[in-house]
């Protein structure tokens, strides 16, 4: 699986909000989410480096809203 690195920063950077709403109500703290996003970026988008947790966390959050246009 390749991540665009661009589309992940951006999300990251300028489009909390929707990581803020994509987490509400579902027990996971958005700072969970940002966490595995900035570890991501911090290695290149290597998703082999992610524990069963970590990914099971991508898979539900962050991949959905980087396969969506921005806002």
């Amino acid at each position: 699986m390749e991540i665009d690195l661009s589309k992940l920063h951006n999300l990251l950077s300028k489009r909390r909000d929707e990581i803020e709403r994509a987490v509400k109500g579902t027990g996971f703290l958005p700072r969970t989410v940002i966490g595995v996003g900035t570890f991501l970026l911090d290695n290149e988008g290597d998703v082999d480096l992610l524990s069963a947790k970590q990914l099971a966390t991508f898979e539900k959050f962050l991949k959905p809203l980087l396969e969506r246009p921005s806002q």
